[in-house]
């Protein structure tokens, strides 16, 4: 076991992604879907076979720059390692282009959810690979997160630390130094983590069973919520057996994608009572219910201008179809709630679309499945704009709170400023590249949207009519592919690769 932790960590992806492949060849043999089964196993034998290979030759091979090599395999998994991952799904899927498998396999390990495939194309093996490689994916960045980005002040870190993004901090001891090494970590909290993750899945698996839906149906769903990645295999929410009921569970567990503390026992220092004082899960509610009040108070603002028909029953729908759909699109899973339509004529909200962008803009918590800028990067720049209107009515004030309070509303703030521009300046670039390939102006800021994001649904739910995206050409799809894979990895990580520094 040993020796196997100390392979380099794209080698390690490669057993566990061939490994995974023979649970969907499990399912597709249980269910005597034979051609599929098939479509499964002998990939993953012979993708065991190459592990095994490069597992020996590279058993005594020694990384100098640990941090560097992590980040550089964080980019090779979700670049390199979805070519392998598209193999069965391009084998089980007739009549597809490997290229679109790949699309696909890339915007599952990101925990986007984008697909290219109407759901009944699919045999239900391949929706459970869709959404094992998401939750796969997910469960990599709970992970990777605390492990390596962490130490190096990336992936939102950095705005509550002193150190220089992507240098690390500074250690004094031989004790920290062994704690900080990215090998040791990713071994212990990934041992620390998996049993949480799994466990979580699991206990919304079976409830979901519970509360009606198919066991095929209610694993699929629990997966993309633990992940956040919205994959499911039906064609829409109303069509799950779980009902209001299954929502009610699967908002109980979108609550983990808003803060690490709700998982991470490690960062409660005062235990649940931390809680309490998160910052990223009181802001996270504070924009759930703020959302879902102001869309239901619209009612009665928008029956001045035009009268609606609503009843009393409707009305609730209503106000739980919004509490759901914004709570969803906040942590960027993107489920809709089948009372989202009666939310709408509720509101009087006929385009959606930009309330859903926004919330996906704003995303969920750091170090959680959720993509986004980051609700602690925009308490940042909030607990900022209050100092500075303070300043403004008492110019000689001192800010409270202590020095940690002080150096986040500053430096923390600043570092949010530069991210949260960067990712205005990604925006911009990606929807240009898009309309350059055909897109019109709706449609390309749909897109760089959902795919800076990892919030895939939004193809489906914020324009006036769903994108598909089998019908995009190759241009647009790759443009996705690059803005999927920047919006897990961060602009900052990249810089941080591009760093001369950083390579010295």
């Amino acid at each position: 076991m040993t020796r196997l932790a100390s392979l380099p960590l794209i080698v390690l992806l490669i057993g566990i992604g061939a490994l995974a492949m023979l649970i969907p060849a499990l399912h597709a043999w249980v269910v005597r879907d034979l051609e599929t089964a098939r479509a499964f196993l002998y990939p993953s034998i012979l993708f065991l076979a190459l592990f095994a290979m490069i597992g020996i030759a590279t058993s005594n091979y020694v990384i100098r720059r640990q941090g560097r090599s992590h980040l550089i395999s964080l980019l090779a998994f979700y670049t390199v390692l979805p070519v392998m991952l598209a193999v069965p799904l391009a084998e089980a899927v007739p009549d597809t282009r490997f290229f679109n498998a790949y699309v696909e396999m890339v915007s599952s390990a990101t925990t986007t959810g984008f697909t290219m495939f109407a759901p009944e194309r699919l045999p239900d093996s391949v929706h459970l690979w869709r959404a094992l490689v998401a939750w796969l994916g997910g469960f990599f960045v709970w992970v990777t997160a605390i492990a390596i980005l962490a130490p190096l002040n990336l992936g939102g870190f950095e705005v509550a630390s002193t150190e220089e993004v992507g240098q690390g901090a500074s250690v004094g001891t031989t004790a920290i130094d062994r704690i900080a090494d990215p090998s040791e970590r990713l071994v212990r909290f990934g041992a620390k983590l998996f049993p949480v993750y799994a466990g979580l899945t699991a206990v919304l698996w079976v409830a979901l069973i519970l509360a009606g839906d198919r066991p095929f149906v209610a694993i699929c769903h629990a997966m993309s919520t633990l992940s956040t990645s919205g994959i499911t295999p039906l064609a829409g929410n109303e069509q799950s057996g779980a009902g209001l009921g299954g929502e009610m569970l699967i908002l109980m567990f979108l609550v983990f994608a808003l803060s690490r503390l709700t998982f991470s026992a490690d960062d409660r220092a005062d235990g649940w009572v931390s809680l309490s004082r998160d910052p990223e899960l009181k802001l996270g509610l504070t924009i759930i219910v703020s959302l879902t009040v102001l869309l239901f108070l619209r009612h009665w603002v928008s029956t001045f201008e035009e009268p609606l028909d609503v009843s009393f029953r409707e009305g609730l729908l209503g106000l739980w179809g919004a509490l759901f759909t914004v709570a969803s699109f906040l942590t960027t899973t993107g489920f809709e709630s089948a009372g989202w339509d009666s939310a709408r004529a509720w509101s009087g909200l006929s385009s959606p679309g930009v309330l859903l962008m926004g919330l996906a803009l704003f995303g969920g918590g750091v170090a959680t499945t959720a993509g986004g800028v980051k609700l602690l990067r925009i308490f940042a720049l909030y607990k900022h704009g209050v100092r500075e209107m303070e300043k403004l009515v008492q110019p000689s004030s001192v800010g409270g709170a202590g020095q940690a309070a002080r150096r986040f509303r500053r430096q923390g703030a600043y570092v949010a400023w530069i991210f949260f521009m960067l990712f205005a300046l990604t925006i911009a670039i990606v929807s240009t590249l898009l309309a350059g390939f055909g897109l019109n102006f709706e449609e390309a800021m749909i897109m760089t949207v959902a795919s800076l994001s990892t919030t895939g649904p939004l193809a489906s739910a914020a324009g006036e009519a769903p994108i598909i995206l089998a019908a995009l050409n190759d241009g647009a799809k790759s443009v996705l592919v690059m803005a999927m894979i920047l919006g897990r990895l961060e602009t900052l990580a990249i810089i941080a690769l591009l760093n001369p520094e950083f390579w010295r």
